[in-house]
C-alpha cells in the first residue's frame, strides 16, 4: 500500500503548522510554566537526541546484529541515571558564566580563549554539516518509502523534498530560535514545540510496535516463536555481544549527549532550573525502552516485509 504525495503533503504542513502554532504560544505565554510541567518539558525536549536519522541506523544496526543498537541508547541512560551530577555542575557553570554553546564551554576551561573557541566552533560545524544532511536524506527516504518509489530514488522530487524541508526549519530556526538579540534568553516555544515532537514520535513507536505485535502476529508469543524458527534469522540469534565495540560506542554515546551543540543547546543552555534534571533523568528512558523494545519485533516484521537489505546499508547515527 502506498500513499499520495498530495496526502503527504498535506500532512505534513498540518503537523508543521501545529508545530509553529505551539511554538508561537509558548513564546508569547507570559506567564512561565508551573515548576512541574516546566520540568516535563525539559526533560521531553532532551529527547531531541533522536533524531530522523535514529529509525534508519539503529534499525539498520539491530537488522545486522543483535545487540550493536544498544550503545546509541545505553550510554545516555547509564550518565543521566548514575551521573547526573555531571549535567547539573555543566549548568551551574554555564549560567555563572553567561555560556551559550558547547565551544564557549570548552573555551571558558581555558581562560575564556577566543582562538579555542574558534577551533570548537568549526570542528561542530565540520561535524554538524553532514549530520544534518543524513537528517535530510532520512527525511528523504521515509518519503520514497510511503509513495511506492525505491528507497535509494534521486531525482528532482527528492530534491524538492529536501529543499523544503530545509527552507521549513530555516524558517523555524530564525523565527523561534534566532531572532533575539539577547543569547541568554530562553526559547520557550521552541522546547516547548521539541517536547511535544517528542511526544508524537513517542507514541509512533508504541503504534509501530503494537501494529507489528498485534497486527502482523498474535501476541509476543507468536512474534517470538515465528522470529526463532526463521531461517533467514537464524544467525542473526546466535550473534554474541561485541564487548570492547560495545563499552567504545557506549562511551561515545555518553560524549554525545553531552557534546553534540543541539543536546547541550537544549541540555544546558535551555535549563531554568538544575532541579528539573531530576525528572528529566527519567522521562526520556521509557522512549529509549520502547525504542530498544520495538527492535526484535520490527526486525523480524521488516524479513518478512523483505526490506532487511536496505536498513542493513544505512549506517547508525544518532
Amino acid at each position: 500500500m502506498t500513499l499520495s504525495s498530495g496526502l503527504i503533503a498535506a500532512v505534513a504542513l498540518a503537523y508543521m503548522a501545529i508545530m509553529f502554532s505551539i511554538a508561537f504560544y509558548g513564546d508569547r505565554r507570559h506567564a512561565p510554566l508551573p515548576p512541574r510541567m516546566r520540568a516535563w518539558v525539559y526533560s521531553l525536549s532532551l529527547a531531541v537526541y533522536c533524531t530522523s536519522w535514529t529509525f534508519f541506523g539503529a534499525v539498520g544496526q539491530a537488522a545486522e546484529q543483535l545487540w550493536a543498537f544498544i550503545p546509541i541508547y545505553l550510554g545516555p541512560v547509564l550518565l543521566l541515571v548514575f551521573a547526573p551530577w555531571v549535567l547539573q555542575k555543566m549548568i551551574l557553570i554555564s549560567k555563572q558564566e553567561n555560556i551559550t554553546s558547547i565551544a564557549d564551554f570548552i573555551a571558558a576551561r581555558y581562560g575564556k580563549s577566543q582562538s579555542l573557541a574558534v577551533v570548537v566552533a568549526l570542528i561542530c560545524m565540520v561535524g554538524v554539516l553532514p549530520y544534518i544532511a543524513l537528517q535530510l536524506k532520512g527525511i528523504v527516504l521515509g518519503v520514497n518509502l510511503l509513495i511506492g518509489a525505491g528507497a535509494d530514488t534521486t531525482g528532482t522530487r527528492a530534491q524538492d523534498t529536501a529543499l523544503i524541508v530545509s527552507l521549513v526549519l530555516a524558517l523555524f530556526t530564525i523565527v523561534f530560535g534566532t531572532r533575539n538579540l539577547d543569547a541568554t534568553e530562553h526559547h520557550r516555544g521552541m522546547v516547548l514545540a521539541i517536547a511535544f515532537e517528542s511526544l508524537v514520535k513517542l507514541f509512533a513507536f508504541l503504534a509501530v510496535g503494537v501494529f507489528v505485535t498485534y497486527g502482523l502476529y498474535d501476541g509476543f508469543d507468536d512474534l517470538f516463536s515465528q522470529a526463532m524458527l526463521a531461517p533467514r534469522l537464524e544467525e542473526y540469534w546466535n550473534e554474541t555481544v561485541n564487548w570492547p565495540t560495545m563499552v567504545v560506542q557506549t562511551g561515545v554515546a555518553m560524549m554525545a549527549i553531552i557534546c553534540l551543540p543541539r543536546q547541550f543547546h537544549v541540555t544546558v543552555v535551555e535549563n531554568i532550573d538544575p532541579q528539573d534534571l531530576r525528572l528529566a533523568k527519567w522521562v526520556p528512558d521509557p522512549r529509549r525502552a520502547v525504542c530498544r523494545t520495538n527492535r526484535p519485533r520490527r526486525q523480524n516484521a521488516l524479513a518478512r516485509l523483505g526490506a532487511t537489505r536496505f536498513l542493513r546499508d544505512q549506517p547508525a547515527l544518532g
